[in-house]
């Protein structure tokens, strides 16, 4: 082989390389940070409490995505970091219809025991009289 054959080949591979890194694009620094974010935001709304599996895997995910970070590997970094937001989001969200559900049972065990009480009340007039 000669020399310029070989400094071909040597500048095609750097090309190839520089160019396999260049489709990496930036650090998803602000894809991570809103998922963190959004995932604090599940758990101080109790979505541990009725959407474990979704709030683990959120969890789970951001650790993915800073791992993925730290190597260099943005794009992967970047799917994982928007994967746990959405599932942070939903967990957020079972949280929240969980949350309407018991307060809307809780009304209703209202609603029935003063149904109950109006009803006994009406009863001991009736007696009285």
């Amino acid at each position: 082989m000669s020399l310029r054959t070989e400094l071909i080949s040597a500048a095609a591979i750097a090309c190839g390389l520089a160019a396999g890194c260049a489709t990496e694009g930036p650090p998803p620094s602000e894809e991570v940070t809103r998922a963190r974010t959004v995932i604090e935001q599940a758990d101080r709304a109790g979505a541990q409490r009725y959407a474990a599996a979704d709030l683990q895997r959120a969890h789970d995910q951001l650790s993915n995505a800073e791992k993925a970070n730290g190597e260099g590997k943005y794009d992967e970094a970047r799917r994982y970091a928007e994967s746990a937001e959405a599932d942070a989001d939903v967990a957020t969200a079972r949280a929240s219809d969980g949350e309407a559900q018991r307060a809307a049972h809780e009304v209703v065990q209202g609603n029935e025991t003063l149904r109950q009480e109006s009803a006994r009340g009406a009863a001991a007039n009736a007696n009285a009289q």
